[in-house]
């Protein structure tokens, strides 16, 4: 099989070139030459922001291409219609942030969409993160009919995470002594390892798969307090979580999900987020690892580095202030 990948030097993309080399597929990518290739793939330099960032793509054919774009859908609009009549099937990773918010618990892909327009798809045009991918989504869908698979992937967390969620848990667990744990303990999540969504990207292109997939682990697959105490684990450090309630983070006016990655208290947001229907992802396929087993890899991951790890500038930095802890601690 011929891949390639849009992307692919960080996090998903990056998990989708290894899955790909791993069973033996030429893999060719498309960057700006930011990141740190893959050792295997034929690897060509360009800025899809620019009109001419294709050009180096001018002379191949794929059986698949994956593109992980975030930003202006124009660029996805472009790269689709560009490549259209020389791949066979075009993935893209997109989000289930593009369902009208908030979707209810038990949600599939049923639920109802972002409205996007005209003024999304603007070369200039660099909408919201929901209308975005939705935007990219419409034009892949318009650039390659039932060629297009639509990848609606949930919370990502694993080795190369550029986001920082699950490195900021680690990295404070890693510190030691008490640390706040937002309860309840066994309070839901859906997640899913980029390795185990890249393997089912790719399962899924062979298969030949169309159309929209919500990827995400089932509700429940780990909880709040698994997934601290595999940090704890991983980093043996002696770190005490202190289990706080929901009502008293928030009268601390602490901001769930980024001063308190992945964590959201019980109620709407929660329900949205870690209570989806994913029985479409299960009946082709997808199949989950442990939580413990996706925490000590992003650990050894980490400790492999030379410095902090990457970051998205497009993203707000994540992670919980000492002076909220210390107040919530007290």
């Amino acid at each position: 099989m011929r891949l390639l990948v849009l992307g692919g030097t960080s996090f998903v993309g990056r998990a989708v070139v290894e899955d790909a080399l791993a069973r033996g597929w030429s893999v060719t990518t498309l960057n700006r030459g930011h990141g740190v290739d893959v050792p295997g793939v034929d690897a060509r330099r360009g800025d899809r922001r620019d009109a001419g960032g294709l050009s180096s793509l001018v002379d191949g054919e794929w059986d698949v291409v994956v593109d992980t774009w975030s930003s202006a859908p124009a660029v996805v609009e472009r790269a689709a219609t560009a490549l259209s009549d020389r791949v066979g099937r075009y993935v893209f990773v997109s989000s289930r942030s593009v369902y009208a918010w908030a979707p209810p618990a038990g949600a599939d892909e049923s639920a109802p969409l972002v409205e996007v327009g005209a003024g999304e798809m603007g070369e200039e045009a660099d909408p919201p993160y929901p209308q975005a991918k939705r935007a990219a989504e419409v034009a892949v869908e318009e650039a390659l009919g039932d060629r297009s698979l639509l990848v609606r992937a949930g919370l990502i967390l694993g080795p190369w995470e550029n986001v920082g969620r699950l490195p900021w848990w680690l990295q404070r667990i890693a510190r030691g002594g008490p640390v706040v744990a937002p309860g309840p303990a066994d309070l839901p999540l859906q997640l899913i390892d980029a390795r185990d969504l890249a393997r089912w990207i790719l399962d899924a292109a062979v298969a030949g798969r169309s159309g929209p997939h919500d990827l995400v682990s089932p509700s429940g697959h780990a909880t709040m307090g698994q997934l601290l105490a595999a940090c704890v684990v991983a980093t043996g450090s002696d770190a005490a979580l202190r289990w706080v309630e929901p009502d008293v983070v928030l009268a601390a006016e602490v901001a769930p999900w980024t001063e308190l990655p992945i964590w959201l208290p019980p109620g709407e947001a929660h329900d949205a987020m870690h209570r989806s229907d994913v029985s479409r992802a299960l009946a082709t396929g997808l199949a989950c690892r442990p939580v413990e087993e996706t925490v000590a890899d992003t650990w050894t991951w980490l400790e492999s580095l030379d410095g902090p790890p990457e970051q998205r500038t497009d993203r707000p930095p994540v992670g919980l202030p000492e002076d909220k802890e210390a107040a919530l601690l007290a």
